[in-house]
Formats: structure tokens, sequence, C-alpha cells
């Protein structure tokens, strides 16, 4: 009924939250490499790269502007775009000329991270005016609501900005940012998100990708699915602060884990190694399943982790991860994945058949690194 309703009376019907975000979002956002110095300009030219690079084609589709945008409210209190973003409706129509969609950042309290206006008070008001513009997301950063609210009224909070999301009949995805307070995963979808991060920010680091992706997700895997997910936050790949084996157990683990994959480098300027870590449409395809079912660790034995997902066609994908600092083989048992007999293998990094295997399936796992497989069912 959602479905018809959409297509057939898109400008009338109401918006659900359930009807955006059926799969993960994929995209990109500006603070990783950007910060503050994001502009329309620069905006425009991840747009095209976006394109040009062939990550529209493989499913980025969001082009996400986090904090700094915001200018000062008018007479009526319409919030406004500060001098680096001159028009935003322009700026949306561009993006859209695309292909794309953009996305935007704001506070439930008076002032984002960064200090700029936050939507305290002017809910309602605000999502308005990102409908007008052409917003299609919101990132909601909680930042200085503490200053205004208690960290117990998280929910009612968020769901107060997305019933005004909602009311503008607009699809907005909803993006929860606060940093897995208050066991987020348990209330996020009923408060209106999409998604919902689910630790403290990330950083372009072994260390830090590690604790969050690994051990930061474990047990929160029956609160996602499609159309509300676990966010371990936005991906660094291609900013310089890990080895390319670490960069692919990022792009690996996310994958598994179901998680929005916003890519935080500079899309003007990456590498073909990074391109291709980014774009391979196999392991974006574990991302993207459609049966939404966020991989599980079945088998941790010091610094080697077995991670394994449902797929919607029977299949199984299972990722091989080595924590530790020498190259290592790792073998999963298929009393262990509930399988038996004979299968057939696929290496998703490799994009090749490693044949048939019976009874385990042993792989050889770099330093930091990951190997993930898909075994027909």
């Amino acid at each position: 009924m959602r479905k018809l309703c959409f297509a057939a009376l898109a400008l009338v019907c109401p918006f659900f939250a359930a009807d955006v975000a059926l799969t993960p979002p994929m995209g990109w956002n500006s603070w990783n490499k950007f910060a503050d110095k994001v502009d329309d300009k620069t905006v425009r030219e991840i747009a095209d790269a976006l394109v040009s690079s062939g990550m529209k084609d493989a499913g980025y589709v969001y082009v996400n502007i986090d904090d700094t945008w915001e200018g000062e409210r008018d007479a009526q209190g319409n919030i406004q775009s500060n001098a680096k973003f001159p028009d935003m409706k322009a700026l949306a129509d561009y993006v859209h000329g695309k292909g794309l969609k953009i996305g935007i950042y704001s506070s439930p309290g008076p002032k984002t991270c960064a200090g700029y206006a936050g939507s305290y008070q002017h809910e309602a008001q605000d999502a308005k005016t990102w409908a007008t513009w052409g917003i299609d997301y919101l990132k909601y950063d909680w930042c200085s609501a503490d200053k205004v609210y208690q960290a117990s009224d998280m929910p009612v909070v968020y769901k107060k900005m997305s019933d005004a999301l909602k009311a503008t009949g607009r699809p907005i995805v909803f993006s929860l940012c606060q940093y897995g307070l208050q066991n987020v995963w348990e209330w996020g979808a009923a408060a209106g998100g999409n998604l919902w991060r689910t630790t403290g920010d990330i950083q372009d680091g072994w260390k830090s990708m590690s604790t969050i992706g690994f051990d930061k997700q474990l047990g929160h895997e029956k609160y996602s699915g499609p159309g509300h997910w676990n966010d371990p936050d936005m991906l660094e790949i291609g900013n310089g602060g890990m080895t390319r084996p670490e960069y692919i157990t990022h792009m690996t683990l996310w994958a598994m884990l179901a998680a929005p994959l916003l890519a935080g480098n500079d899309l003007r300027s990456m590498t073909d190694e990074t391109r291709d870590i980014l774009t391979n449409k196999e392991v974006i395809a574990v991302d993207q399943d459609p049966l939404g079912q966020q991989a599980r660790r079945v088998s941790k034995s010091g610094t080697e982790e077995i991670w394994v997902r449902q797929l919607s066609n029977g299949d199984l994908a299972v990722a091989f991860f080595n924590r530790g600092e020498m190259m290592t083989d790792i073998t999963a048992y298929w009393t262990v994945l509930g399988l038996e007999g004979k299968h057939k293998v696929r290496d998703l990094w490799k994009h090749a058949s490693v044949g048939t295997a019976k009874d385990l399936f042993t792989a050889d796992v770099p330093q930091h690194g990951a190997v993930i497989v898909r075994i027909a069912r």
C-alpha cells in the first residue's frame, strides 16, 4: 500500500520512515576530509567526481554536507545558509541534476558541534526549509542538546524532528548521531531513525576503526534491518592513515555489518587503489543485500575472527579477519557455519571462484587484513 501511495500520489501521501533506506544508505560526507573547509564549490566538484569515478554506478548517491553550512536566522526565524553556501536550493538542484541526492546536518540543541545554529525550538520550521531546498538526508547531532535536555529525553527529542520531517511530505533519510548513548539501537527505530550511530567518532587509524567495527557492534545485530540500521560511523578509506589491508578490513567489516557506506575522502584526487576498494561491487552487494541481516561473530581465537552474514538468496557471506601482526591461516568449519557437504566458494576481493570446499574452508589472511567469501547454499 505504501509503495502504491508513493508511486501514484507522491505529492499528497504521508511519508513513512520505513519507505527510505531499505538498504543501508551509500554516499559521501564532508566531515572526515574537509571539516569546516567545505563549501559550495567543493560539494559540486564532489558530486561531479561521484559520477565520473564510477562511485555513483556502484551505488553511492548521497552527497552529505556536514557541520558549518549554517548561517543566521531571518526575522521570521528561518535558517539561512552562510556565505560558503550562497544558494542551497541551487546547490541541491545541481546535485539532483547529476542523478544524486543531497544531505544536510543539524542538532536538536541550540548550537551544532562547531557552534553554528542548531534546530532547538525550530524543528518544524527547519524541516520545512530543508524540504523546500530539496534535501534528502538529515544527520542530527546531539552536541549542545545536553544543555537543554536530559539524556533520557533523547527518544522524544529525536521523534520530534522525525515527525517534523514526515510532515513535510518529502522522503528524508533521518540519521541519529548521538554516539550510541542511551542504547539507541533499542529505541532508534521507534523514534523514526533510519540509522543511528552506535559509538563515538571514528578516526583514520587501525585502533579506532577496529575497536569500533569489531568490539562495539557485538549484540546489536537484532536491531538492524530494512529501514533502520546500526551506524558505526563514516568510512575513512583513502584518507591515508591506514594500510591497504586495513582499508580492505574497514570495507569488509562495514559490509558485513550492513552499515551505511559514506565515503569520507576527497573523491576528486583518490587513487585507483582507493577507488577499487570503495567500488568493489561484490562486497557492496553484501552490504546492500535486501534481507538486511547484520553479520554475527561466530568464532574468535586470539586475534583471529570469523563473521557470518545470511544473504537473501540463501548464500552465506563469511569474513575472515586477522587483527594480529603476522599473516595467518584462518579456518571456518562447516559445523560452525551451519553447513554440511560440499559448497562452491567465491572470493569477493579476488573476484574469482576458489572452487568447491567440503567440511571447511581456510583463508590466508594478511596482517590486519580480511578475506570475504560467498558460500553458495
